[in-house]
């Protein structure tokens, strides 16, 4: 039984939750046994049993009384350790936050307690959401469960992808129902592709940032990671709302983005852009985009021609923006309000001694990066005009919506790679992101849908990205490219 609980969907969970087949104690105790068994992944930083437990017997005692939160009262979700949730170690996987114990908790993860969602406890990322890999955490590196089947890959550890890698890998191994995450610049849809599960961004405000450990403010976005879009739609529509506390937070009625799922799309409009082909992108992820092409055409969709001309310039641009943002935000680390603390001859000593014990290696790297285009004298020629070249990228897509309603890419460059692989070329890991910044450069919603296997056996994933809070239209096509797709390939872990 405990097993057969482990493979339910969310909307498959909640269903046999009202059914009566099982309790949600029992649904969080299957998946608590479950994440014991598989703590050989690193997917966890920090875990809740006991948390979990006390509210499944809640969401249990509500439904003995008639009364449920909806469809995730009784879910076990997992959460990214970048939320800041009350009475529990947060510390986005950074030396420097050891022993932070927030005493408040992230809207998101308050609106999803308030829906009845079952806290297991924290996930594993890169160090305050910087890498592509989840190897720069404090933690250690997470380890995606899935395996190559041939290649050189073939009895290696792989990367999960990142930074939210640790919820993508716990929902692909079955560890967690759902998961949470945050986005920068593709750090849910990355690792959504690498471990074959949907990874949502929804649009930038539609989702609280109030209690997220800020990297990059204009860009950072939560959103969920699950096994199907139905269950990524149930999700958003518990964690999205106005948040007053949010300067950023759009206020905007929530819709109920599981009622979009119609499997209709005839008439609406793919547009498929010309500049996401990249030299030596493998042969494998063209033969997909042009599969999900094909599907989408048979669905009654039409196919668009279109152009994106600045999205040569979205990574780079990227590589400036959010160094500059993350520089001025990790200012505040400095050991003497919370986190690690390293006692030098003053108080300038002590900053110097905290941080340079506290920060990693890509942290460090990006910091520096940030202060320098922020500084006198390169501000204008750096940081001003990477502040343009967004504008432009933003344009490219208000020029696109008028001729396409969805755009159809591919997720990443390739599959998942062994974990060392990439570790000392920082240019070659930042490609991993090079098809989901341009959405996030832009704000706009995006989500990866696991389509295919590569010739090693591992996932790939095919990326859509809609207008800003078109989420619904963006979710239904999901919904009919993921029903063509057919994914049912399970990690062997």
């Amino acid at each position: 039984m405990a097993g057969e609980l482990l493979q339910l969907t969310i909307t498959q969970a909640g269903a046999a939750l009202a059914a009566g087949d099982f309790s949600a104690h029992e649904l969080a105790q299957a998946h608590l046994d479950a994440m014991e068994s598989a703590r050989g992944l690193n997917a966890f930083t920090a875990e809740t049993p006991e948390r979990a437990l006390t509210m499944a017997d809640a969401a249990d005692q509500r439904r003995a009384q008639g009364e449920t939160l909806g469809p995730l009262d009784g879910i076990p979700i997992a959460v990214k350790d970048l939320f800041c949730t009350e009475g529990v170690l947060s510390t986005a996987g950074s030396h420097i936050l050891d022993g932070f114990t927030p005493t408040y908790e992230s809207t998101v993860t308050r609106n999803l307690w308030a829906a009845g969602a079952v806290m297991l406890g924290k996930t594993n990322m890169d160090e305050f959401a910087m890498g592509s890999a989840n190897v720069t955490s404090h933690y250690g590196p997470c380890i995606n469960p899935w395996q190559a089947s041939s290649g050189d890959s073939v009895g290696k550890d792989l990367v999960p992808g990142g930074s939210s890698g640790g919820s993508a890998a716990a929902v692909a191994a079955r560890i967690a129902l759902g998961a949470i995450g945050t986005d920068t610049g593709g750090s849910i849809r990355q690792p959504g592709a690498f471990c074959g599960v949907v990874g949502l961004k929804p649009t930038y405000g539609r989702c609280s940032r109030w209690g997220v450990i800020a990297f990059a403010s204009s860009l950072d976005q939560a959103g969920p990671l699950t096994r199907t879009v139905r269950d990524g739609a149930l999700m958003l529509g518990a964690m999205a709302g106005h948040d007053p506390m949010d300067s950023t937070s759009v206020d905007a009625p929530v819709p109920d983005y599981a009622t979009a799922l119609t499997g209709d799309i005839k008439g609406m409009r793919i547009g498929v852009p010309a500049e996401y082909r990249m030299d030596g992108m493998p042969g494998e992820i063209e033969t997909l985009w042009r599969q999900g092409r094909d599907w989408l055409e048979h669905a009654g969709a039409a196919i668009v021609d279109i152009s994106l001309p600045h999205t040569k310039y979205a990574l780079p641009t990227y590589y400036i923006v959010a160094p500059a943002e993350a520089s001025s935000n990790l200012a505040r680390y400095d050991g003497v309000r919370y986190g690690l603390r390293v006692d030098g001859e003053d108080m300038t000593d002590t900053y110097e001694k905290t941080r340079a014990a506290g920060f990693g290696p890509e942290v460090k790297r990006r910091v520096m990066i940030g202060t320098y285009v922020l500084s006198a004298g390169y501000y204008d020629a750096y940081y001003l005009q990477a502040q343009k070249v967004r504008t432009r990228i933003a344009n490219d897509f208000r020029a696109a919506w008028e001729v396409c309603d969805v755009i159809l890419t591919p997720t990443a460059p390739s599959a998942a790679f062994a974990i060392g692989e990439k570790m000392d070329d920082p240019i070659a890991m930042y490609l991993n992101d090079i098809f989901t910044v341009p959405a996030s450069m832009a704000g706009l919603p995006a989500i990866s849908v696991p389509a295919g296997l590569s010739a090693d056996g591992l996932p790939l994933g095919l990326q859509l990205i809609g207008p800003a809070f078109a989420e619904e239209t963006m979710l239904r096509t999901a919904d009919v490219l993921e029903s063509a797709a057919g994914f049912t390939a399970k990690p062997s872990w």
